[in-house]
């Protein structure tokens, strides 16, 4: 069983069909005895950085995530979810993340038009098991004006924008996440939640 964690940030449900097209169980649920049971963890996020963590903090997710996380089990943040992963954002204030990950997440400073709206190709840095089934230079579908500027040994593939190389997909040991949609990216999408639930003992 995967748990989709409803914090109030997010599209919840196009997360959850997406799940449900590759023929996984998703739950959406923020209640920590459904937390503790999931074999996958998946965190969306649609809004800004200090909502998405003032809301875990609102529902006691904080703690449980962190255990769940030190437990092994697989967690993938997508878009502000990956972001929250990291140690800090800059985002409309100083905020304290998750700090699962090494880094802090900042206004993209790019000589191209913000937010990044469409679709860009994936450039592999790192071999992950998350981009197993899918291949350098396919297509995934970017919503966002703030980026992660990550260690590039977590960094796992990037694309090109502008004048930056812009953080796609991230992880470290059983912590990944992703920038883009991949719930939002067609074919390529459900290749990266096939890998991931491959991850996910059932």
């Amino acid at each position: 069983m995967i748990v989709i964690i409803d914090y109030n940030v997010g599209n919840l449900k196009s997360v959850e069909n997406a799940f449900l097209r590759i023929g996984v169980e998703a739950i959406v649920s923020r209640d920590h005895n459904m937390v503790r049971q999931a074999k996958g963890i998946v965190l969306p996020g649609v809004g800004t950085f200090p909502v998405a963590m003032e809301n875990l903090r609102k529902y006691d997710l904080i703690d449980i995530l962190n255990e769940r996380k030190e437990a092994g089990i697989p967690i993938l943040g997508i878009c502000l979810g990956m972001q929250i992963l990291f140690e800090k954002g800059y985002e409309v204030k100083e905020t304290e993340g998750l700090g699962f990950l090494h880094g802090e997440v900042k206004l993209m400073e790019v000589d191209a038009k913000i937010p990044h709206m469409g679709w860009n190709e994936l450039i592999f840095k790192n071999k992950h098991p998350l981009v197993k089934n899918i291949k350098e230079n396919d297509y995934v579908y970017f919503v966002h004006s703030y980026m992660a500027y990550v260690n590039d040994d977590e960094l796992i593939a990037y694309c090109e924008y502008g004048n930056e190389k812009i953080t796609a997909i991230v992880g470290k040991e059983n912590v990944m996440g992703c920038q883009f949609h991949p719930e939002k990216s067609g074919y390529i999408g459900k290749q990266i939640l096939l890998a991931f639930k491959e991850m996910v003992v059932c």
